[in-house]
């Protein structure tokens, strides 16, 4: 064997073991999603911004006193019917574009090639922020629960999307397996700490919690222009709750037959969760008089006030860093 021939092999066996072994096209349908692992994959995004979407629209209203954060509700039913309203426009173009019916594919065919270019550099550029916003956020949240942690946080942030690039490269099936434990443990843990703190608030299951209000005065010389924009700036950092949704839609063809139906079923579920999710979060959190804190997350406060600083909190915090980190993922689909 020859110099040349023998570095191949070692390369050839090293990528082999690093990322699995290639894939003919005849086996391209074995490493289809079911709806399950599918949901895992492609929601791990929306339903993540969850973690951060209710923070920042009271992120904005703080600035206009404490008392203006009983607006959050408000403002998060207002993203909750444009959440259906975009569902249902996704769930249409899966079925006029049972192929993959993305933005750009959309836009090219109804508007044209420039257009869909915009449409392209959009999607580019909100993938890239995805990674950015989602990664950083995750990081976030363990150290919210692990302060020391927090000098550590760039380092942990680029090691979360080198590995997030290693599960990827291994194959999208392998991927939405690892993808489902830490999607559906969020899931679970948000629901429980929702659930429980609803039957606490109410006083149902014995002596109701006691939030302390803190009292912060509005920032000065606000005009009521000012007023009104600070709301619709509110609105709109709330839209984070929309990110990733359009994923589904850009990968149709990562289901397993029939994709059209597969896909719209998996939207309208991720659509619910989503929402309860994101409703659940903004009552508590509103009616539990959480204020933002730079060092600890809206929802990290909100787990600790209601299940206090035992394994609820703890599983809460690192299955919020994991899905966190694994939105990123929608940029590799």
């Amino acid at each position: 064997m020859s110099a040349s021939q023998s570095k191949r092999f070692t390369w050839d066996n090293t990528k082999e073991f690093l990322f699995g072994p290639p894939f003919p096209n005849s086996a391209e349908i074995h490493e289809r999603l079911d709806n399950v692992r599918a949901l895992a994959v492609f929601a791990s995004d929306p339903i993540s911004s969850n973690a951060y979407a209710t923070e920042a629209i009271m992120s904005v209203l703080i600035l206009l006193g404490s008392g203006a954060l009983q607006l959050t509700m408000p403002v998060a039913i207002c993203i909750a019917v444009l959440i259906i309203l975009v569902i249902f426009s996704y769930v249409q173009t899966i079925q006029h574009y049972p192929q993959g019916g993305g933005a750009y594919t959309v836009t090219k065919d109804n508007l044209g090639v420039m257009p869909s270019l915009f449409a392209a550099a959009a999607l580019l550029v909100d993938y890239t922020l995805t990674v950015a916003v989602s990664v950083s956020a995750g990081i976030r949240a363990i150290t919210s629960a692990f302060p020391s942690l927090a000098d550590h946080r760039l380092a942990l942030a680029l090691l979360a999307i080198v590995l997030l690039t290693w599960v990827n490269l291994r194959g999208v099936r392998e991927s939405g397996s690892i993808f489902a434990l830490p999607t559906y443990a969020f899931i679970g843990g948000v629901l429980v700490v929702i659930i429980t703190g609803l039957v606490r608030y109410t006083g149902l299951a014995g002596q109701p919690l006691s939030p302390h209000p803190v009292q912060i005065p509005p920032t000065d010389g606000l005009s009521q222009f000012a007023y009104i924009w600070l709301v619709l700036r509110a609105f709109a950092a709330g839209c984070t709750a929309l990110t990733g949704i359009e994923a589904i839609s850009n990968g149709v063809q990562a289901f397993k037959p029939p994709e059209a139906k597969n896909a719209s079923t998996t939207m309208v579920w991720m659509g619910v969760i989503a929402m309860t999710l994101f409703l659940g979060i903004s009552f508590l959190a509103t009616h539990l008089s959480i204020v933002p804190s730079e060092h600890d997350s809206i929802l990290s406060q909100m787990t600790r006030m209601v299940t206090g600083n035992g394994i609820v909190y703890y599983w809460v915090q690192l299955f919020t860093m994991l899905i966190l980190v694994l939105a990123a993922n929608t940029g590799y689909q």
